[in-house]
């Protein structure tokens, strides 16, 4: 990509659960693995890469269906999205890993690790719902499903695809930049790279899954009335106080779905995109949490 001739990172392609993720990796270490959300795609960790590098193997996905990542039709579920992950640290020599995830690359996590602990030493979250509570909050908050009227509305067959494929430039634009507090990482320059990486064949279509996929009956229903499986890894959960898309309701209670150490840091005058808006905070907070022996 553009901007990137001299960067110190590598970029690879990992085969995992039968498809082929691209890769960015830098350092050397334990490994972390930073899993974006959506509409993005490695690039968004770009201020955490070099910084996390220092002490760890960094390994920064696109997720499926994104940027040069493989799209195929189908495995936009949290269970294949979660395998895509788990055949990843296995495929790239390791056992376990630090699991770190914004937006939709936090929901894959925070699922990893609670079907899936043995795979994760720490889990850390980045303004990202956890599923049983969002599934809560979609049903009851009045607020949330304010927040999430887009989720509703990528239900539509083609549509939305066509909507946002004919106004791209201006859908990533104001998407980034009237939702963000801190607008200096939302440079033409950037969103011109996240506008580059959706209009990728089948990338649109791909990210929408994600949203469809979460609102099948046979998804959501599978745990519906259950207890939800409690997170046993430590935990640091970090949370912009203005994000647009989720409420802060989501947060609440959080320490009772968690048997584990746990921290919670709210991040004031921030918006969703936490870690290009905040990445100083982002950054320590991540060091000192992942360090910790």
């Amino acid at each position: 990509m553009t901007g990137f001739q001299d960067s110190p990172w590598q970029h690879h392609f990992v085969e995992t659960n039968r498809i082929r993720l691209h890769c960015v990796t830098q350092g050397e270490g334990d490994l972390v693995i930073l899993l974006h959300g959506f509409p993005e795609f490695w690039y968004s960790w770009r201020y955490q890469i070099p910084a996390l590098a220092r002490h760890f193997k960094v390994v920064v996905p696109d997720l499926r269906g994104y940027n040069d990542s493989d799209k195929p039709a189908s495995g936009y579920d949290l269970d294949t999205l979660s395998a895509d992950i788990r055949g990843l640290i296995s495929n790239l020599g390791y056992t376990r890993a630090h699991i770190v995830g914004h937006d939709w690359g936090g929901t894959i996590a925070w699922h990893l690790a609670q079907k899936f602990p043995q795979y994760l030493n720490r889990l850390a979250i980045l303004n990202a719902a956890h599923p049983d509570r969002l599934v809560q909050e979609l049903a009851g908050n009045f607020d949330q499903l304010r927040r999430s009227w887009f989720v509703f509305a990528f239900q539509i067959p083609g549509i939305p695809e066509w909507l946002i494929q004919q106004n791209l430039k201006d859908f990533v634009k104001r998407l980034f930049r009237e939702t963000a507090i801190r607008q200096t990482p939302f440079t033409a320059e950037a969103t011109k790279l996240y506008q580059q990486a959706l209009e990728k064949p089948g990338a649109i279509a791909a990210a929408l899954n994600y949203y469809r996929q979460m609102l099948l009956p046979q998804n959501w229903m599978a745990n519906w009335g259950r207890s939800p499986d409690l997170i046993t890894v430590p935990t640091l959960v970090l949370w912009s106080e203005e994000d647009s898309f989720l409420s802060r309701r989501l947060i609440e209670g959080l320490d009772r779905l968690i048997a584990a150490p746990f921290k919670l840091q709210l991040v004031p005058e921030c918006g969703h995109w936490i870690q290009q808006e905040a990445p100083q905070t982002v950054n320590r907070e991540l060091l000192n949490f992942l360090r910790q022996e």
